[in-house]
């Protein structure tokens, strides 16, 4: 029998604009907009990047509370799972100063990664290391972001050198590094320890079809502006609500239900 589908919104990302698509929020009235929106489709947990009003990233722990303040009115139960990811250059307290707001949950890039031109996602052993004591100080689970097979075994090693706690989950974010075919995702999500839970996200025009992969497979799926701002093939999305709402479809169709924030608790073996 699967587990409920835990579906994510990653509702704004870091790097996609309102030239993207104008529904891209920014402001804090924004972001608690389109966490509505997705949480009141079915999602169970909001992974949350925030911006400067004029959609400047920013790690700052302020913006920060001021959002997850405003979507737990809107939202009281969601999930809300900030992303340590930070912009390239920032120091390691800097991209952690979200996990000190009693989150449950925050991202873990487990490798670095090319991101397009001459951008890379630097990643180094003693930051992992590092953001992985951190997070288990301040008892937030991370979820463990991967771009390619290599970062589930960098996951697994630091496990077992105690600076992640398992059950582990893991986000497979596929169509940047590694490819999103059926073959990927059936090998990465086997790849990981006994126990563990996945989630996957497809980017761009590979979203809905690795959705129904991880449907149909037992996995959990990630959707949402950071990784792919349209509907359908050249139809922007008019709320992150309409591309979960998408999700929730094929997953009665596939005759999956959907968890609440407190079943993805509990699937997740997370403490609130």
């Amino acid at each position: 029998m699967m587990e409920k589908l835990i579906i994510t919104a990653a509702i704004c990302g870091a790097e996609v604009t309102k030239e993207n698509n104008p529904a891209v929020p920014y402001t804090v009235e924004e972001i608690a907009r389109e966490a509505y929106s997705a949480y009141k489709a079915g999602a169970a947990i909001i992974h949350l990047h925030v911006r400067e009003d004029d959609g400047t990233p920013t790690q700052s722990k302020e913006r920060f509370k001021a959002c997850i303040d405003a979507i737990r009115e809107k939202c009281p139960d969601v999930i809300i799972q900030p992303s340590t990811g930070g912009a390239v250059g920032m120091t390691d307290l800097e991209r952690l100063q979200p996990t000190e707001l009693g989150i449950e949950m925050a991202t873990l890039d487990c490798g670095t990664c090319n991101f397009g031109g001459d951008e890379v996602f630097v990643n180094t052993e003693n930051t992992i290391k590092n953001f992985g004591k951190i997070m288990i100080e301040r008892n937030v689970k991370p979820e463990i972001e991967v771009f390619d097979k290599g970062m589930v075994d960098y996951a697994i090693r630091y496990a077992k050198q105690g600076f992640i706690k398992e059950p582990m989950h893991f986000d497979f974010v596929l169509g940047v590094q590694m490819s999103a075919s059926a073959r990927d995702l059936v090998f990465i999500s086997e790849s990981i320890p006994q126990g563990s839970t996945w989630t996957v996200s497809g980017i761009g025009r590979h979203e809905f079809p690795m959705a129904a992969l991880a449907i149909t497979m037992g996995g959990h799926v990630r959707v949402g502006f950071e990784d792919n701002v349209y509907i359908d093939k050249g139809v922007l999305a008019k709320s992150n609500g309409e591309l979960v709402e998408k999700v929730v479809r094929l997953a009665k169709e596939l005759g999956r239900e959907i968890a609440t924030p407190d079943e993805a608790r509990r699937i997740l073996s997370l403490t609130k």
